[in-house]
Protein backbone atom coordinates (compact mmCIF):
# COMPACT_ATOMS: atom_id res chain seq x y z
CA UNK A 1 0.00 0.00 0.00
CA UNK A 2 0.98 3.66 -0.37
CA UNK A 3 1.93 5.56 2.76
CA UNK A 4 3.73 8.68 3.87
CA UNK A 5 6.83 7.75 5.85
CA UNK A 6 8.95 10.02 8.00
CA UNK A 7 12.24 8.28 7.29
CA UNK A 8 14.49 10.45 9.41
CA UNK A 9 14.76 13.90 10.93
CA UNK A 10 13.54 16.39 8.32
CA UNK A 11 12.87 13.69 5.73
CA UNK A 12 9.48 12.41 4.50
CA UNK A 13 8.48 10.47 1.40
CA UNK A 14 5.45 8.71 0.00
CA UNK A 15 6.34 5.13 -0.80
CA UNK A 16 5.06 1.57 -0.84
CA UNK A 17 4.99 -0.28 2.49
CA UNK A 18 3.64 -3.62 3.63
CA UNK A 19 -0.10 -3.92 4.16
CA UNK A 20 -1.04 -3.91 7.86
CA UNK A 21 -1.79 -7.20 9.61
CA UNK A 22 -4.88 -7.56 11.76
CA UNK A 23 -4.65 -8.98 15.29
CA UNK A 24 -7.49 -10.79 17.09
CA UNK A 25 -8.87 -7.61 18.69
CA UNK A 26 -7.93 -5.23 15.88
CA UNK A 27 -9.49 -3.90 12.71
CA UNK A 28 -8.08 -2.60 9.46
CA UNK A 29 -9.43 0.75 8.31
CA UNK A 30 -9.55 1.99 4.74
CA UNK A 31 -8.52 5.57 5.50
CA UNK A 32 -10.83 8.23 4.05
CA UNK A 33 -8.94 11.25 5.39
CA UNK A 34 -6.06 12.03 7.71
CA UNK A 35 -5.50 15.45 9.27
CA UNK A 36 -2.12 17.12 9.74
CA UNK A 37 -1.19 18.35 13.19
CA UNK A 38 1.64 20.15 14.93
CA UNK A 39 2.63 16.82 16.41
CA UNK A 40 3.51 15.65 12.90
CA UNK A 41 5.99 18.52 12.62
CA UNK A 42 7.51 17.55 15.96
CA UNK A 43 7.94 13.97 14.73
CA UNK A 44 9.61 15.34 11.61
CA UNK A 45 11.98 17.25 13.92
CA UNK A 46 12.88 14.05 15.74
CA UNK A 47 10.62 14.65 18.76
CA UNK A 48 7.83 12.43 20.18
CA UNK A 49 8.35 9.36 18.00
CA UNK A 50 10.81 7.07 19.80
CA UNK A 51 12.13 5.62 16.57
CA UNK A 52 12.09 6.47 12.89
CA UNK A 53 10.96 5.61 10.28
CA UNK A 54 7.26 5.83 11.12
CA UNK A 55 4.04 6.33 9.16
CA UNK A 56 2.51 9.45 10.76
CA UNK A 57 -1.15 10.38 11.02
CA UNK A 58 -3.07 10.25 14.31
CA UNK A 59 -6.19 12.12 13.12
CA UNK A 60 -8.07 9.81 10.79
CA UNK A 61 -11.35 8.13 9.96
CA UNK A 62 -12.40 5.53 7.43
CA UNK A 63 -14.24 2.33 6.70
CA UNK A 64 -13.57 -1.03 8.35
CA UNK A 65 -12.41 -3.52 5.71
CA UNK A 66 -11.18 -6.36 7.92
CA UNK A 67 -11.82 -7.44 11.50
CA UNK A 68 -9.88 -9.69 13.84
CA UNK A 69 -11.07 -13.10 14.95
CA UNK A 70 -12.29 -11.80 18.33
CA UNK A 71 -13.97 -8.61 17.14
CA UNK A 72 -17.75 -8.34 17.42
CA UNK A 73 -18.25 -4.63 18.16
CA UNK A 74 -17.95 -3.52 14.54
CA UNK A 75 -18.48 -5.12 11.14
CA UNK A 76 -16.84 -4.79 7.77
CA UNK A 77 -18.36 -1.73 6.13
CA UNK A 78 -18.81 0.27 9.35
CA UNK A 79 -17.47 3.80 9.20
CA UNK A 80 -15.35 4.76 12.19
CA UNK A 81 -13.25 7.50 13.71
CA UNK A 82 -10.13 6.22 15.49
CA UNK A 83 -8.79 7.30 18.86
CA UNK A 84 -5.02 6.97 18.41
CA UNK A 85 -4.25 6.57 22.12
CA UNK A 86 -2.45 3.38 23.13
CA UNK A 87 -2.01 2.72 26.86
CA UNK A 88 -0.40 -0.09 28.84
CA UNK A 89 -3.23 -0.21 31.45
CA UNK A 90 -0.65 -1.47 33.96
CA UNK A 91 1.46 1.48 35.15
CA UNK A 92 0.69 3.72 38.10
CA UNK A 93 -0.76 6.46 35.89
CA UNK A 94 -3.06 4.09 34.03
CA UNK A 95 -4.23 2.46 37.26
CA UNK A 96 -5.02 5.88 38.75
CA UNK A 97 -7.20 6.85 35.78
CA UNK A 98 -4.63 9.12 34.14
CA UNK A 99 -3.86 6.94 31.15
CA UNK A 100 -2.95 9.92 28.95
CA UNK A 101 0.13 10.15 31.21
CA UNK A 102 0.89 6.44 30.76
CA UNK A 103 4.51 5.61 31.56
CA UNK A 104 4.57 3.56 28.34
CA UNK A 105 2.50 6.07 26.38
CA UNK A 106 2.11 5.27 22.71
CA UNK A 107 -0.14 6.37 19.87
CA UNK A 108 -1.13 5.34 16.40
CA UNK A 109 0.70 7.63 14.00
CA UNK A 110 3.32 8.58 16.58
CA UNK A 111 4.92 5.42 17.92
CA UNK A 112 3.26 2.97 15.50
CA UNK A 113 2.09 3.27 11.89
CA UNK A 114 -0.74 5.74 11.46
CA UNK A 115 -3.38 7.05 9.10
CA UNK A 116 -1.24 8.81 6.49
CA UNK A 117 -1.67 5.70 4.40
CA UNK A 118 -4.23 3.82 2.36
CA UNK A 119 -4.93 1.48 5.29
CA UNK A 120 -4.31 1.58 9.03
CA UNK A 121 -4.71 -0.93 11.85
CA UNK A 122 -6.32 -0.03 15.18
CA UNK A 123 -7.62 -1.78 18.29
CA UNK A 124 -11.38 -2.21 18.02
CA UNK A 125 -11.70 -0.48 21.42
CA UNK A 126 -10.33 2.69 19.79
CA UNK A 127 -12.96 2.78 17.04
CA UNK A 128 -16.13 4.87 17.34
CA UNK A 129 -18.85 4.21 14.80
CA UNK A 130 -20.14 7.24 12.92
CA UNK A 131 -23.81 8.17 12.52
CA UNK A 132 -25.19 8.25 8.99
CA UNK A 133 -25.25 12.05 8.71
CA UNK A 134 -21.52 12.49 9.50
CA UNK A 135 -19.29 12.39 6.45
CA UNK A 136 -16.36 10.01 6.89
CA UNK A 137 -13.69 12.50 5.77
CA UNK A 138 -15.01 15.15 8.14
CA UNK A 139 -14.83 12.74 11.09
CA UNK A 140 -11.03 13.02 11.10
CA UNK A 141 -11.73 16.25 13.05
CA UNK A 142 -12.98 14.23 16.02
CA UNK A 143 -9.48 13.48 17.31
CA UNK A 144 -8.35 17.13 17.63
CA UNK A 145 -11.79 17.96 19.05
CA UNK A 146 -11.27 15.29 21.72
CA UNK A 147 -8.03 17.03 22.72
CA UNK A 148 -9.94 20.30 23.07
CA UNK A 149 -12.60 18.58 25.19
CA UNK A 150 -9.80 17.30 27.43
CA UNK A 151 -8.49 20.85 27.69
CA UNK A 152 -11.78 22.09 29.08
CA UNK A 153 -11.96 19.10 31.41
CA UNK A 154 -8.69 20.32 32.91
CA UNK A 155 -9.85 23.92 33.13
CA UNK A 156 -13.13 23.24 34.97
CA UNK A 157 -14.09 26.81 34.12
CA UNK A 158 -16.84 28.75 35.85
CA UNK A 159 -19.72 30.32 33.98
CA UNK A 160 -19.10 33.86 32.71
CA UNK A 161 -15.32 33.50 32.62
CA UNK A 162 -13.31 35.93 30.53
CA UNK A 163 -11.15 33.90 28.17
CA UNK A 164 -8.08 34.83 26.12
CA UNK A 165 -6.77 32.39 23.51
CA UNK A 166 -3.36 32.67 21.86
CA UNK A 167 -3.49 31.23 18.35
CA UNK A 168 -6.32 30.92 15.84
CA UNK A 169 -5.19 27.76 14.10
CA UNK A 170 -7.39 24.69 14.24
CA UNK A 171 -6.89 24.06 17.94
CA UNK A 172 -7.34 27.68 18.97
CA UNK A 173 -10.56 27.82 16.95
CA UNK A 174 -11.80 24.61 18.56
CA UNK A 175 -11.09 26.05 22.00
CA UNK A 176 -13.07 29.10 20.92
CA UNK A 177 -16.06 26.98 19.90
CA UNK A 178 -16.03 24.93 23.09
CA UNK A 179 -15.49 28.04 25.19
CA UNK A 180 -18.81 29.37 23.96
CA UNK A 181 -20.46 26.13 25.08
CA UNK A 182 -18.99 26.48 28.58
CA UNK A 183 -20.72 29.82 29.05
CA UNK A 184 -17.75 32.18 28.80
CA UNK A 185 -18.84 35.82 29.01
CA UNK A 186 -16.19 36.81 26.48
CA UNK A 187 -13.58 35.05 24.36
CA UNK A 188 -10.82 37.05 22.72
CA UNK A 189 -8.19 35.67 20.36
CA UNK A 190 -4.66 36.89 19.66
CA UNK A 191 -2.71 35.87 16.56
CA UNK A 192 -0.17 37.41 14.19
CA UNK A 193 -1.89 35.67 11.25
CA UNK A 194 -4.61 38.06 10.04
CA UNK A 195 -6.17 35.47 7.74
CA UNK A 196 -6.70 33.04 10.60
CA UNK A 197 -8.17 35.80 12.76
CA UNK A 198 -10.78 36.33 10.05
CA UNK A 199 -11.97 32.78 10.68
CA UNK A 200 -12.22 33.49 14.41
CA UNK A 201 -14.42 36.49 13.60
CA UNK A 202 -16.59 34.31 11.39
CA UNK A 203 -17.03 31.90 14.31
CA UNK A 204 -18.26 34.63 16.65
CA UNK A 205 -15.26 35.65 18.76
CA UNK A 206 -15.71 38.63 21.08
CA UNK A 207 -12.62 40.39 19.77
CA UNK A 208 -9.39 39.68 17.89
CA UNK A 209 -6.01 41.37 17.95
CA UNK A 210 -2.43 41.01 16.87
CA UNK A 211 -1.35 41.62 20.46
CA UNK A 212 -3.09 41.41 23.83
CA UNK A 213 -2.02 45.02 24.38
CA UNK A 214 -4.67 46.00 21.85
CA UNK A 215 -7.43 44.52 24.02
CA UNK A 216 -8.89 46.60 26.85
CA UNK A 217 -8.39 44.20 29.73
CA UNK A 218 -5.88 45.72 32.19
CA UNK A 219 -7.03 43.40 34.99
CA UNK A 220 -6.29 40.35 32.87
CA UNK A 221 -8.35 37.29 31.95
CA UNK A 222 -9.81 34.55 34.14
CA UNK A 223 -8.62 31.92 31.67
CA UNK A 224 -5.65 32.24 29.33
CA UNK A 225 -5.08 29.43 26.83
CA UNK A 226 -1.98 29.03 24.73
CA UNK A 227 -2.76 27.12 21.55
CA UNK A 228 0.50 28.02 19.79
CA UNK A 229 3.36 26.34 21.66
CA UNK A 230 5.36 29.49 20.87
CA UNK A 231 7.72 30.73 23.60
CA UNK A 232 6.90 34.42 23.10
CA UNK A 233 3.16 33.81 23.11
CA UNK A 234 3.41 31.66 26.25
CA UNK A 235 5.53 34.22 28.06
CA UNK A 236 3.12 37.00 27.19
CA UNK A 237 0.11 34.90 28.15
CA UNK A 238 1.48 34.08 31.60
CA UNK A 239 1.50 37.78 32.34
CA UNK A 240 -2.12 38.24 31.26
CA UNK A 241 -3.74 35.95 33.82
CA UNK A 242 -6.05 37.77 36.25
CA UNK A 243 -5.95 37.25 40.01
CA UNK A 244 -7.29 33.79 40.80
CA UNK A 245 -7.08 32.88 37.14
CA UNK A 246 -5.73 29.90 35.21
CA UNK A 247 -3.20 29.53 32.43
CA UNK A 248 -3.59 26.43 30.26
CA UNK A 249 -0.64 25.23 28.21
CA UNK A 250 -2.56 23.57 25.39
CA UNK A 251 -0.24 24.08 22.42
CA UNK A 252 2.67 21.68 21.94
CA UNK A 253 6.03 23.38 22.34
CA UNK A 254 9.45 22.29 21.16
CA UNK A 255 11.36 20.30 23.77
CA UNK A 256 13.79 23.20 24.08
CA UNK A 257 11.16 25.89 24.78
CA UNK A 258 11.68 27.87 28.00
CA UNK A 259 9.73 30.65 29.73
CA UNK A 260 10.07 32.51 33.03
CA UNK A 261 7.48 32.41 35.80
CA UNK A 262 7.02 34.74 38.78
CA UNK A 263 6.66 32.52 41.87
CA UNK A 264 5.61 35.33 44.21
CA UNK A 265 2.85 36.47 41.84
CA UNK A 266 1.61 32.89 41.46
CA UNK A 267 1.46 32.57 45.25
CA UNK A 268 0.09 36.01 46.03
CA UNK A 269 -2.57 36.05 43.30
CA UNK A 270 -3.45 32.36 43.49
CA UNK A 271 -2.71 31.76 39.82
CA UNK A 272 -2.93 28.25 38.45
CA UNK A 273 -0.65 27.06 35.64
CA UNK A 274 -1.60 23.72 34.14
CA UNK A 275 -1.33 21.62 31.01
CA UNK A 276 -3.52 19.37 28.92
CA UNK A 277 -2.01 16.27 27.35
CA UNK A 278 -3.78 14.68 24.38
CA UNK A 279 -6.94 12.63 25.00
CA UNK A 280 -8.41 11.28 28.24
CA UNK A 281 -11.92 9.80 28.32
CA UNK A 282 -12.89 12.48 25.81
CA UNK A 283 -12.95 10.81 22.39
CA UNK A 284 -16.49 9.42 22.56
CA UNK A 285 -17.78 12.72 23.97
CA UNK A 286 -16.05 14.58 21.14
CA UNK A 287 -17.71 12.24 18.63
CA UNK A 288 -21.10 12.98 20.20
CA UNK A 289 -20.43 16.72 20.08
CA UNK A 290 -19.25 16.50 16.49
CA UNK A 291 -22.46 14.71 15.51
CA UNK A 292 -24.46 17.67 16.87
CA UNK A 293 -22.67 20.04 14.49
CA UNK A 294 -20.52 21.85 17.06
CA UNK A 295 -17.92 22.33 14.30
CA UNK A 296 -18.55 23.25 10.67
CA UNK A 297 -16.12 21.12 8.66
CA UNK A 298 -16.33 23.50 5.72
CA UNK A 299 -14.90 26.24 7.93
CA UNK A 300 -12.36 24.16 9.81
CA UNK A 301 -10.97 22.17 6.88
CA UNK A 302 -9.24 24.53 4.48
CA UNK A 303 -7.42 22.03 2.24
CA UNK A 304 -7.88 18.45 1.12
CA UNK A 305 -4.89 17.15 -0.82
CA UNK A 306 -3.91 13.73 -2.16
CA UNK A 307 -1.59 11.57 -0.08
CA UNK A 308 1.06 11.91 -2.78
CA UNK A 309 1.37 15.60 -1.80
CA UNK A 310 2.03 14.83 1.88
CA UNK A 311 5.41 16.58 1.99
CA UNK A 312 3.98 19.70 0.38
CA UNK A 313 1.04 19.65 2.78
CA UNK A 314 3.47 19.58 5.71
CA UNK A 315 5.33 22.56 4.25
CA UNK A 316 2.05 24.45 3.89
CA UNK A 317 1.08 23.63 7.45
CA UNK A 318 4.47 24.71 8.77
CA UNK A 319 4.13 28.02 6.93
CA UNK A 320 0.84 28.69 8.73
CA UNK A 321 -1.24 28.71 5.54
CA UNK A 322 -4.82 27.53 5.84
CA UNK A 323 -6.49 25.84 8.77
CA UNK A 324 -6.89 22.07 9.03
CA UNK A 325 -5.16 20.35 6.11
CA UNK A 326 -6.24 16.82 5.30
CA UNK A 327 -4.57 14.25 3.09
CA UNK A 328 -6.81 11.86 1.21
CA UNK A 329 -5.38 8.43 0.38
Amino acid sequence: MKAAVITGVGSVEVTTVDDPACGPREVIVDVAACGLCGTDLHILQGEFAPTLPVVPGHEFAGTVVEIGSQVNEVRVGDRVAVDPSLYCHECRMCRSGKSNLCERWAAIGVTTSGGAAEFAVAPVANCVKLPDHVRTEDAALIEPLSCAVRGYDVLRTQMASRVLIYGSGTMGLMMLQLGKLTGASSIEVVDLNAERLETAVKLGVSAVAGSADELDRPEGWDVVIDATGNEKAIQDGLGRVAKGGTFLQFGVSDYSARVTIEPYRIYNQEITITGSMAVLHSFERAADLFATGVLDPEIFISDRVPLTDYAGALDQFKAGKGRKIQVLP
